[in-house]
């Protein structure tokens, strides 16, 4: 009895954790220079100097260089992962309190073109 119960305890929590895991908005890779949160394609995702107050500074144009990591209406924070709502009312996650973003010249995943840009305004999400 002890056994089963320890079994099914043990299943119970891998299927948590497994949830909790595939939950996550993004995933941890490495990069040429270290690891980094990427999207579901594996892009690189980038956070941005000019974000304060778990508020989106990167709109318009910004937006369309730098597409923020979206989140679905009904997403919720967990953990270190945050939704904000954006200029639009649009929903994107942040991690950290920090607001995600892709980079559009990034050509495939784990590329990292983007770290640095704008004077050293935008930097690689590290987990």
């Amino acid at each position: 009895m002890i056994r089963t119960l320890t079994l099914a305890s043990a299943l119970v929590l891998a299927a948590t954790a497994a949830f909790a895991q595939a939950a996550a908005p993004a995933k941890v890779a490495d990069t040429a220079k270290g690891k980094a949160l990427v999207d579901a394609k594996g892009m690189t995702l980038y956070t941005f100097d000019k974000d304060t107050g778990g508020k989106s500074a990167c709109n318009g144009p910004c937006a369309t260089n730098w597409p923020p990591l979206m989140a679905a209406a009904s997403a919720q924070a967990s953990g270190d992962w945050s939704v904000i709502t954006r200029d639009d009312g649009a929903k994107q996650w942040a991690y950290k309190g920090k607001p995600l973003y892709a980079w559009t010249k990034d050509a495939k995943p784990g590329d990292t073109t983007g770290d640095g840009f704008l004077n050293g305004a935008w930097h690689i999400a590290k987990p």
